[in-house]
């Protein structure tokens, strides 16, 4: 194991819709990156993993997508949040700040045995 973290599934659509609400319409190895960079690089996010991602977030509507030019001048799909993917964004964030302070809970809690 390299000390890179794997992504919770659920987890990886949520960062998705998160990084391009910020950064605005990006390209899938713009979003992996950022996605990196934000993990200080503790996650490490392949093709194979993103890109059934984006695909199922675009058939769902919540993002689109159009053919554009890289910064390094090549041919690339660029993924744009839709209006249907701001409102899951809050939906499912609201959902994830739950389900972590739920948690929170369970790691709080002091003098019971497991």
């Amino acid at each position: 194991m390299d000390g890179k973290t794997e992504v919770w599934q659920g987890t990886l659509a949520l960062m998705v819709l998160k990084t391009l609400e910020a950064l605005g319409p990006q390209h899938g190895y713009g979003i992996a990156r950022r996605i990196e960079q934000i993990s200080d690089d503790l996650l490490s996010i392949n093709h194979g993993t993103l890109y059934p991602v984006l695909l199922k977030l675009e058939q769902e509507g919540s993002v689109s997508a159009e053919w554009g030019v890289s910064g390094n001048n090549r041919k690339a799909k660029f993924y744009r949040l839709t209006k249907a993917g701001r409102k899951l964004l809050a939906s499912e964030t609201r959902q994830w700040r739950q389900t972590t302070t739920i948690i929170g809970r369970f790691f709080a809690r002091r003098g019971e045995t497991s």
